[in-house]
């Protein structure tokens, strides 16, 4: 019955995507080039695809022979406009992916504007040295052409199978994947047949210089958010843990925490949620029923519980977070950041 009702709406969602794409292609809206490389890091889909890993490794990598500026829309923060990041921005103002990524690299410029062209005018304005814009989630945009186009997709939730708004999770269409230079699939299952990926590379190539490179989520051992407060000693195997997400696809999350740990609870709330005086309440009151247990969270929502008043004392002497990177299957990191260097630096 949902299906049902659903249905209509997503044609009509497909149709208003279309008609835009249509109007960038008759040119009747216009795609703004810059003087100096964009790389955009996008997908099609709602939902965590692995966007902030990649614009890590991205910026990591290439602020070694660049200086590499991060421009977002800041998504969830309660301001508008241009607004500079810096590392004691609070979440509310810039949105917690881009503060989550400041942190990381305090001194590359880090930016958010709904607008992206404007704010690619800013940071050039502002911060003339920068060579290098890597922008995150702007694939489906359009207002800026990026030189290169890197889009993420999720394994566990082909494209070819999928369906738009609401009825599924696409937002943007299939035959729009063109405009990709890399394809980058996360969420791989550890053996991956060699079939399943000769059929997503079908699937997904549609232009003869197109790459497709296969991934899966690396998870680490759980740091404490407030180091000074927790038990100096790392979590052991199994040792009880209540889980906090408030991310796109919590699932990987969950998985890679029941593979080490024993979880008590699960505390999974909205993409971006913020975080209030009740969500602390809450947490406490499951401390209490598993007073042996420690909070994991994400590295997204950890950032948003960096401020020490803000957090109960028992909370913070439990509070821990599970750091994640992109792991190439094969190796193959090295020859897509190689290669997405020669993109970047050719004419």
């Amino acid at each position: 019955m949902l299906k049902c009702l659903l249905a209509p709406v997503a044609v009509l969602y497909k149709a208003g995507v279309t008609l835009r794409h249509r109007l960038f292609d008759w040119g009747l809206l216009k795609s703004e080039k810059f003087d100096i490389p964009v790389v955009c890091i996008g997908n099609i889909t709602v939902g965590g695809t692995g966007k902030t890993p990649m614009a890590e490794m991205v910026v990591g990598y290439m602020s070694q022979t660049h200086r590499v500026a991060l421009l977002s829309r800041g998504y969830g923060r309660r301001t508008k406009g241009y607004r500079e990041v810096s590392c004691d921005s609070h979440y509310r103002d810039v949105g917690d992916e881009p503060l989550q990524i400041k942190l990381k690299f305090p001194e590359t410029v880090v930016a958010v504007c709904e607008k992206r062209a404007e704010g690619i005018r800013r940071i050039r304005a502002e911060h003339p040295g920068v060579d290098l814009i890597v922008m995150d989630d702007g694939f489906q945009h359009r207002y800026v052409e990026p030189k290169v186009n890197i889009v993420m997709i999720d394994a566990t939730r082909p494209v070819q199978h999928d369906r738009m708004l609401p009825l599924g999770t696409l937002r943007d269409l299939p035959e729009q994947l063109h405009r990709a230079h890399y394809f980058i699939v996360t969420k791989c299952p550890e053996r991956m047949a060699p079939i399943d990926r000769r059929i997503l590379r079908k699937v997904l190539i549609q232009v003869a210089y197109q790459r497709v490179y296969f991934t899966r989520f690396e998870s680490f051992m759980p740091q404490p958010l407030y180091a000074g407060e927790a038990a100096p000693e790392p979590l052991t195997h199994g040792r009880q843990v209540i889980a906090l997400s408030g991310i796109g696809n919590p699932k990987p999350f969950l998985q890679s925490l029941r593979e080490r740990y024993e979880v008590v609870a699960e505390m999974t709330l909205d993409d971006h949620h913020v975080y209030k005086v009740r969500d602390m309440h809450a947490l406490e009151a499951l401390l209490s029923e598993h007073p042996g247990a420690v909070i994991v969270t994400t590295e997204k929502d950890a950032v948003k519980m960096t401020r020490r008043e803000k957090v109960p004392e028992a909370v913070r002497r439990t509070l821990y977070y599970q750091p994640i990177n992109i792991s190439f299957i094969e190796d193959s990191a090295t020859d897509f950041l190689q290669k997405l260097e020669e993109d970047v630096r050719g004419n």
